[in-house]
């Protein structure tokens, strides 16, 4: 097998060859970095690769070439190459020019492209070597057939199978899963010792000492990484306590610790939250090629913690009640938590589709979020994405990069009505099959999901749809129903606050906007009623909420 490729494409030759040399200095080692002044050249190259099914990490294309526009040569290495980073190559200046500007602004509409690189002008040049860097980083977290720091096996269609991917991917864990009766995924059973056992599923991890993991808990698999999922007994108490780690959570936590507040987080399932499944965030202010949910719940875990926040996952707060002028959290295998103030930042859940025959394939081709971990399982067959919103359009795009055919089934007869702008339009400029005005009704498989039923709406006309992937995400609701019944809540279950809390305030002063019913108890992002479900505001009121919270803890210390 050959090296990964790199390859560049620019008919400007002076150009090309500082490209080529700049490339081949620093990645020619471990990549193999080739040039073409011609798309007919370069695809020809990207075919052979494609024949071979050897990998290819990146394509740089200039905007113009002498035998076609570099967009076209993006699309088909796109075809061909789903998995490789895409750019256009413009010099410095250039965007200052409004049909190299379109043309970028189309080819990332589309989906050809990732973002624009500008050319090398100096050697080294750094600027240029750190968005190839960023490239590759980005693309070597999806490539199975590098080496990865945790690797999985078990059966792919197994619920467990995909518990487990869906746990590593949120947590942004890099790993590879390898179905069991596959050579590398025998391999890894005989290096573990468990070629003969009978061990549903394997996690190795080379990279941290090569410690195995047979038939592990969600917790056990976090904790062997390096994230804690439990407390000492003597280390319970904190000023602030923050239930949820999405990105509310993760702001609260980042602005509290950094403000001299002990805090702790208590996350249930992944770092990021429900966006932790998000394969590309493009709004989010400052990220202009976009980032995954998984990459931003990182970021912000890892600088909550260098402010000194506490962090334990897979646990539940279940019970919360008021204690000596704060609050006692009963948290799900630890016990008793003591703050001085509670942020709840615990987001949604989202809504099941409550069709029996699909309930009970759920984890086996029936996945309720995005579920980002199952795409490369679909090479080459076929998906169907349930749902009207961001996600599921952000999702659709995803395994269109995999899946041979996807369906987008949307309750709405108009996809722009509950979906971005530019998602419609990327959308649009795909193969995807769009189906407004429909629902799916039925589906079914033997051990796992091979078919689903979708209903026309307005007709009641019944398609049968081959499906090997079923990914829902049809709105969600709030799981407060372990909060103190006196927390008021609207007839959703959302909690209310501040503005929101008419005839549910019982104090003097008025309450503080994300302050509920409760005083010192306060409600941000997807959970707090009335919230816009975007991540940009749940971070807002993550950090705003902060400034709550100190009034809060200064009122308390004067009383006391």
């Amino acid at each position: 097998m050959r090296r990964p490729l790199i390859l560049a494409v620019d008919g400007d030759q002076p150009a090309l060859e500082r490209l080529r040399h700049e490339l081949d200095r620093r990645y020619g080692c471990d990549y193999r970095v080739v040039g073409h002044s011609s798309g007919t050249a370069a695809m020809n190259e990207l075919g052979d690769y494609h024949r071979r099914g050897d990998a290819v990490a990146l394509v740089l294309v200039a905007e113009q070439m002498p035998d076609m526009a570099g967009v076209d040569l993006l699309a088909k290495t796109r075809s061909l190459h789903g998995e490789a980073r895409r750019a256009i190559l413009i010099s410095w200046g250039d965007w200052a020019n409004r049909d190299t500007a379109d043309a970028i602004l189309q080819a990332m509409a589309a989906g050809h492209a990732n973002y624009y690189v500008l050319k090398p002008w100096s050697s080294p040049d750094e600027l240029f070597h750190r968005t190839v860097a960023e490239y590759l980083q980005d693309w070597s977290r999806n490539e199975v057939e590098s080496r990865r720091e945790v690797l999985v096996v078990g059966d792919r269609r197994s619920a467990r199978g995909h518990e487990v991917r869906d746990l590593l991917t949120r947590n942004g864990i890099p790993h590879a899963f390898h179905d069991r009766e596959s050579s590398r995924g025998e391999g890894v059973l005989a290096r573990t010792g468990h070629a003969r056992s009978d061990v549903r599923l394997v996690v190795w991890m080379p990279a941290l000492g090569g410690q195995a993991l047979a038939d592990p808990t969600d917790a056990e698999i976090v904790e062997a990484w390096g994230i804690p999922t439990s407390l000492p007994e003597d280390d319970r108490t904190f000023d602030l306590l923050v239930v949820g780690g999405g990105p509310a959570g993760l702001a609260a936590a980042v602005y509290g610790s950094s403000e001299g507040l002990r805090t702790l987080v208590v996350e249930r399932s992944a770092i990021g939250g429900q966006a932790g499944a998000s394969s590309l965030i493009r709004n989010y202010l400052g990220f202009a090629r976009g980032l995954s949910g998984a990459e931003l719940g990182q970021r912000g875990f890892q600088q909550a913690w260098v402010f000194g926040a506490r962090f334990v996952l897979t646990r539940d707060v279940v019970a919360l009640r008021p204690d000596n002028g704060g609050w006692a959290a009963d948290v799900s295998g630890i016990g008793t938590v003591r703050a001085r103030a509670v942020v709840l930042a615990c987001g949604v859940t989202y809504r099941r589709l409550e069709i029996p025959t699909l309930e009970s394939l759920a984890g086996a081709g029936v996945f309720y979020g995005a579920s980002v971990s199952e795409a490369q399982g679909l090479v080459g067959r076929t998906a169907v994405v349930v749902g009207g919103g961001n996600s599921a359009g952000q999702a659709a795009l995803h395994l269109a990069r995999y899946a041979a055919r996807v369906h987008l089934v949307v309750r709405a007869a108009d996809l722009g009505s509950g979906m971005s702008d530019y998602l419609v339009r990327q959308i649009a400029a795909t193969d995807i099959d769009v189906r407004t005005g429909a629902e799916v009704v039925d589906g079914g498989g033997e051990a796992a999901l091979d078919w689903v039923t979708v209903q026309d709406r307005a007709s009641g006309r019944l398609d049968r749809l081959v499906a090997d992937g079923l990914f829902v995400m049809i709105g969600a609701r709030p799981g407060t129903g372990w909060l103190p019944s006196d927390v008021a809540r609207d007839a959703h279950g959302f909690v209310r606050v501040g503005n929101d809390l008419q005839g549910a305030w019982s104090l003097d002063r008025p309450p503080q906007p994300y302050e509920t019913s409760a005083p010192g108890l306060f409600a941000v992002g997807d959970v707090r009623s009335g919230s816009v479900k975007r991540v940009a505001s749940a971070v807002g009121e993550g950090s705003v909420v902060v400034s709550q919270v100190h009034s809060h803890l200064s009122r308390e210390a004067v009383r006391v």
